[in-house]
């Protein structure tokens, strides 16, 4: 049987800094994010099987993304951990806000590599991830391929 792609798409507000940068993106801001997952494997045979034509439920995808993604980035402001903006992030979290440390510059190509790793274990077996496409405005994305990370 063929190999199918399915893909499922998500939203979230995220706020970030880019500490060290040289533009705008030095501030606090934040974006509408838009993620697209798409996984690869071929439909289930099993006539007996109530998920029997699908690759993968949708529902499962999005209750994997949804939880190590979506309920954690949403509605968060996104700090690197190994920058001074750690500090910003106590006075933060002092007054109640939702606020992530991550070891990478929260970047949309360095949220889109996290991402990938986060989904590809929780996949079952016999679905790979493809890509990921994470868009941060309506001109803007960052998109990661499977087959070019082999």
């Amino acid at each position: 049987m063929s190999n199918i792609r399915i893909t499922k798409q998500f939203s979230f507000e995220t706020g970030h800094a880019l500490y060290g940068y040289d533009g705008k993106c030095k501030n606090v801001h934040g974006h509408s994010y838009r993620l697209s997952v798409t996984v690869i494997g071929k439909p289930i045979n099993d006539k007996t099987n109530v998920k029997f034509g699908m690759v993968i439920d949708f529902s499962d995808l999005k209750k994997i993304v949804k939880e190590d993604i979506v309920n954690v980035f949403d509605h968060a402001t996104v700090f690197n951990k190994n920058t001074p903006h750690v500090e910003l992030a106590k006075e933060l979290e002092d007054r109640g806000h939702n606020v992530l440390l991550v070891d990478y510059q929260p970047t949309s190509e360095m949220m889109v590599i996290d991402f990938a790793s986060k989904i590809k274990k929780r996949l079952p077996e016999n679905i790979k991830l493809h890509s990921l496409k994470l868009q941060e405005t309506a001109t803007s994305f960052a998109e990661w391929y499977a087959s070019d990370n082999e």
